[in-house]
């Protein structure tokens, strides 16, 4: 699988929230416990120095840990799982880009249709409805580490257009990006 393209302070982000669409992107690994997690686990949350990330399960495993008995990283949950994970690593990493469901599905070798129907039932949102959080996670990473404009955020998280922006982060973030920022300064 591809390597995903996020910062150590995204990912610990991801873990504090508990934020399920990076499950098996990523897996934490703690130090002082010597075992690793998925991102959505509910466990209590390690100190953030004893903590470690890792692409894929050998290299963890290989690194000596073993996994959490709580959330269960090593055992896939469905046998579609890698068809996922391989479409949400691409949206990850190529969020930035203008992507069509047709693009997506050349990557993962399969359908538009089957894709949009496997990953709606895996997921329950569509490849679409799931780049636009990942989009807006980013903008939000953004709006609270830089000092870039909402405008130049807009764009560097792939939105088209300002309005669509606007729109999209109000309805996941239930405030504007200004206000958004303001109130993680």
């Amino acid at each position: 699988m591809a390597e995903i393209n996020l910062s150590f302070e995204e990912m610990w982000e991801k873990i504090m929230a508990c934020d399920r669409k990076y499950d098996g992107l990523f897996f934490t690994a703690v130090k002082t416990t010597r075992i690793y997690c998925r991102p959505s686990c509910r466990s209590k949350k390690p100190k953030k120095v004893n903590v470690e990330f890792y692409d894929d399960i050998d290299t963890v495993e290989k690194a000596g840990f073993r996994a959490c008995k709580r959330c269960q990283p090593h055992i896939d949950h469905s046998p579609y799982i890698r068809l996922v994970q391989t479409v949400v690593t691409f949206l990850v990493n190529h969020y930035k880009e203008r992507l069509v469901l047709q693009n997506i599905a050349d990557y993962a070798g399969v359908s538009p249709f089957y894709l949009d129907r496997i990953f709606k039932q895996e997921t329950s949102e569509t490849p679409r409805t799931y780049l636009e959080k990942i989009r807006v996670d980013k903008a939000a990473y953004l709006l609270k580490s830089t000092d870039c404009t909402n405008l130049e955020i807009c764009y560097e998280t792939g939105f088209q257009s300002p309005s669509n922006f606007y729109k999209a982060f109000r309805c996941l973030k239930q405030c504007s990006p200004s206000e958004y920022r303001k109130l993680n300064r």
